[in-house]
């Protein structure tokens, strides 16, 4: 592995052996990052097979091209895998968390939702059919009460209604009703089904533009990284490198590395600086917030699969609701015909008392307000699948804030391992940095 590394590493192959060794290595690398990148564009981003395939081929050629005749592209590419463990990396798994919950969880609470919706429609029909047919007992109740004034009329035998019932009409036909509500049913399918197109796409197209722009950002990053580190001998340059080690020993001034300062550290330890402590806690600060959001999504799914269960349960088994319509006339008997007796009486006229009926009767009916005939979806409860995997890629997301300071120093190992003269010239700058530092401190005391 370590002669690979080295052949992999040199600006120029020394010979034939190490040309076609390099060759081979690139292709490997090629074609394991063509496959992934397929399947990225494929089944992540859900670009069409032939043109995911497309991309594939034709980015693997360019970058086989690139990494085998370009020794600075091999660095920067080699230092792009560790910083898929940092910030980018994050973002590309924080993505498909994201891409995961829309996919999963928001259709899922729309269709609960739906159900709902759909037990709400079904009452409203069979409630209000069932209060046009409770229209036909008061059509019952007038005419029967209007049978009962015309015998009084009769009885009387002096005034007589030409008609004594009551002209009651209703909505007998319920088909305007029904085609309100199923119109008003429609309409708020189309609109959450529009909706929920439209959250789709846009997640879509927004994942595609974040990967696009994380992809580009990584290969920025690492060329943003080399630059720095080639150009300015104090970037990045606060290790305790072998190199480093070595220098003070050749040179008999190993007493500058003990006890080292604290703004230097050693590369492979696992101590970390106060500067990296502070900036992990507040990425992880800000992946706290997306959890909290995604929780907030997932718990919104469970309550709309509570509701819409609930509400399924609880239409199936509304009672009846019994109405009863009490009708009682009576009529005293002074006023029945005490202004007639009087007026025969004047004439001196024959008359007899004759005694009004009295009516009093109860009519009933029953509401209802469910029905086996309604055809209500059930609900879906949520994927408990969903929450393990998002649950898994966080705390793969939070163990990556604090891998991320190792990548980064190994980021400066691998720029070392490809700049080998260049890695001397900075271990001999900080050689001096140091050196410098010691003798203001001597001065200082013997002052």
């Amino acid at each position: 592995m370590a002669d690979l590394w080295l052949v992999y590493s040199k600006p120029v192959p020394a010979n034939g052996r190490e040309l076609w060794t390099l060759f081979l290595q690139c292709s490997c690398i090629t074609a394991v990052i063509g496959g992934l990148f397929y399947n990225w564009m494929f089944a992540s981003l859900e670009y069409p097979w032939h043109l995911s395939v497309a991309m594939a081929v034709s980015f693997s050629l360019l970058l086989l091209l690139t990494l085998f005749l370009v020794h600075p592209a091999r660095c920067v590419f080699s230092m792009i895998m560790p910083t898929l463990g940092t910030k980018q990396g994050r973002k590309l798994l924080l993505s498909t968390c994201i891409m995961i919950v829309v996919v999963n969880v928001i259709p899922n609470i729309i269709s609960n939702i739906k159900t709902i919706l759909q037990v709400i429609k079904c009452i409203c029909k069979n409630s209000s059919d069932s209060l046009l047919n409770s229209t036909a007992l008061l059509g019952t109740a007038s005419w029967e009460f209007g049978d009962a004034i015309q015998e009084t009329g009769h009885a009387i035998n002096i005034y007589q209604p030409m008609n004594g019932h009551f002209q009651f009409s209703s909505l007998k036909n319920s088909s305007l009703i029904y085609q309100q509500v199923h119109l008003a049913g429609e309409k708020i399918g189309r609109d959450f089904l529009a909706v929920e197109v439209l959250v789709k796409d846009f997640v879509r197209i927004g994942n595609k533009l974040v990967a696009g722009f994380s992809v580009l950002y990584l290969c920025f990053e690492s060329t943003w990284y080399l630059k720095n580190y080639l150009t300015n001998l104090r970037f990045d340059n606060f290790y305790i490198t072998k190199k480093l080690e070595r220098l003070a020993m050749d040179r008999k001034a190993a007493h500058l590395l003990m006890g080292p300062p604290k703004n230097l550290i050693r590369p492979t330890g696992m101590k970390l600086s106060r500067e990296e402590v502070m900036l992990c806690l507040m990425q992880a600060m800000l992946l706290t917030v997306a959890l909290m959001l995604m929780l907030v999504v997932v718990a919104m799914d469970h309550f709309a699969f509570s509701v819409a269960d609930t509400a399924e349960k609880k239409a199936a088994q509304f009672s009846v609701v019994p109405v009863t319509l009490s009708i009682k006339y009576r009529v005293s008997a002074g006023a029945k015909i005490g202004i007639l007796s009087s007026f025969l009486k004047l004439f001196r006229l024959p008359y007899e008392e004759l005694p009004l009926k009295d009516f009093k009767k109860s009519y009933h009916h029953y509401l209802t307000f469910s029905s086996a005939h309604c055809r209500i979806r059930p609900p879906t409860p949520p994927d408990p699948s969903v929450l393990l995997v998002v649950g898994l890629l966080f705390c793969i997301l939070y163990a990556t804030v604090f891998l991320g300071t190792y990548a980064r120093r190994l980021c400066r190992k691998i720029a070392g391992s490809f700049f080998e003269s260049w890695e001397e010239k900075r271990a001999l700058y900080l050689y001096g940095k140091l050196s410098r530092k010691h003798k203001e401190g001597e001065n200082c005391v013997r002052n």
